[in-house]
């Protein structure tokens, strides 16, 4: 990119965050943080290309003086491994929203696709379940315990099994946008498709109150995570399909490194999952109530944590 192109983008934005320095006393530390990332980005961007440049005189000096303001003083409020849970994943996360989004719709969609076709196909559970999945269940809502195969092996190593998995899967979805995003949709829209499958397989069994209950009970988190996962998927393809204002392959390692900030971030979430379904979701004797309170509460966690509370940092009302 041409050094005047670079400028002609930038400039107001950079005079916006001339005004957030300047007016450093009234703002609040979230978005003094945001400004001196946007700062930063640019600068760097701009040592790259145009190191004796003026520009980049002009935004190290104005890197600076935010610097000086952000750490004068400073009193540290935890670990940094706490900060990454409570401020750097939030933010990375507003800055990925639209990929988030991307990422809900598209398994939304599948899940529907899924549905749709085993109403329409008798034979489709099979063939995305497999005969045995589908033939043990059968066995399991004949014997009363359609829920069965929750309670197929130990909790223990049910526990490391299905926790490791599901880390690896959303590794692999994140990996997977190395492919432009191509291979994060195909994987998302793969686990879409089973959900949906499952979910209409047990209503047409008349089990689908109890398979809701029993698959959301963990499923609340772990889909959830998966979800998040495609968004880090899709950061990286975003950032070699739209690099904006940035060479593609700068705009594609930024992408990459917001994209592992957040499939990082998602590992908690599957660990909690693992241990809810080889620990709890097996005991389908639990009342009702107390397993639609816990999928409630893990429903509000998501919201809190992935929409609401990166919408806040961003406003400026997080706690400091």
């Amino acid at each position: 990119m041409k050094e005047v192109s670079f400028i002609r983008q930038n400039m107001e934005k950079w005079k916006a965050l001339e005004s957030v320095v300047d007016t450093a006393g009234t703002q609040h530390p979230s978005r003094l943080a945001d400004a001196y990332t946007e700062i930063t980005t640019d600068l760097s961007f701009s040592r790259s290309h145009y190191p004796r440049s003026r520009i980049t005189i002009y935004l190290n000096n104005l890197a600076s003086a935010l610097h000086h303001l952000l750490y004068k003083n400073k009193k540290e409020s935890g670990s940094r491994i706490g900060r990454f849970w409570t401020t750097e994943i939030p933010a990375v996360m507003y800055a990925s929203r639209h990929e988030l989004l991307y990422s809900f719709l598209l398994f939304l969609v599948s899940a529907a696709i899924g549905c749709l076709s085993t109403l329409n196909d008798d034979l489709f559970a099979r063939l995305i379940l497999g005969n045995g999945y589908v033939d043990m269940t059968l066995q399991n809502i004949a014997d009363g315990n359609p829920m069965g195969v929750y309670d197929s092996m130990s909790p223990l190593p049910m526990f490391f099994m299905i926790t490791l998995n599901n880390i690896r899967v959303a590794f692999v979805i994140f990996i997977f946008g190395l492919l432009t995003g191509f291979g994060t949709g195909t994987v998302l829209f793969y686990n879409g498709v089973m959900i949906g499958v499952f979910q209409t397989f047990c209503i047409q069994q008349s089990v689908g109150m109890e398979s809701l209950l029993a698959l959301w009970l963990h499923g609340t988190l772990e889909i959830s995570a998966v979800i998040v996962a495609g968004a880090a998927g899709f950061a990286i393809g975003n950032g070699w399909l739209f690099p904006g204002t940035y060479p593609r392959g700068y705009a594609f390692r930024q992408g990459a490194k917001r994209g592992l900030k957040i499939v990082v971030g998602t590992t908690p979430i599957f660990i909690i999952a693992g241990f809810i379904e080889s620990f709890l979701t097996r005991h389908t004797e639990t009342p009702d109530v107390i397993r639609g309170a816990l999928i409630l509460f893990s429903l509000a966690f998501v919201l809190y944590y992935y929409i609401y509370l990166p919408k806040r940092f961003n406003h400026g009302i997080s706690q400091t």
